[in-house]
């Protein structure tokens, strides 16, 4: 993350843009609402309770609001995988909008390592807030061993 602003600087109502890039994956496993690919960057987590098999599933809908909400994509889209192929998991550059902040001390228990100390709530920029419900958005772990590259573009 080197050009990034430091961690304890963001805000809710920051604009970011966020990107990351392109890393090769292998899918592991689909489903009739899902495609898992084995995650390129984190690492299970041995000392931890919850049991994360190494994988990040991603909705095959492209109506799906997981999929448009989601930053991470694969390419080709996940409703074009199949069991075996290989596919290019990153973040195309997108201005997001920071809704919520975790801190956890200590690191939260997720599954992988390393354990997340921070994560931004986070919707595309230019998303209304009265359309904003409790499960939207995506997190961005500011601990992640996936290269983020994160900018701030503008403060509220």
């Amino acid at each position: 993350m080197g050009e990034n602003a430091p961690h304890q600087d963001f805000r809710v109502g920051d604009v970011l843009r966020v990107s990351c890039p392109q890393t090769q994956g292998r899918v592991a496993e689909v489903s009739r609402f899902y495609a898992s690919v084995e995650w390129p960057w984190a690492e299970i987590d041995p000392e931890s309770q919850v049991r994360w098999n190494g994988r990040r599933a991603f909705a095959v809908s492209a109506d799906s609001s997981e999929w448009t909400m989601s930053l991470f994509k694969t390419n080709p889209e996940p409703w074009n995988l199949h069991v075996g192929d290989s596919c290019l998991v990153g973040i195309p550059e997108t201005l997001v909008r920071i809704i919520d902040i975790g801190r956890y001390d200590p690191p939260q228990d997720v599954g992988w390592l390393p354990r997340p100390h921070t994560m931004l709530v986070v919707v595309p920029a230019d998303y209304p807030d009265e359309a904003l419900s409790e499960d939207e958005g995506d997190t961005i772990d500011l601990d992640s061993a996936a290269p983020l590259t994160i900018e701030l573009v503008s403060r509220s």
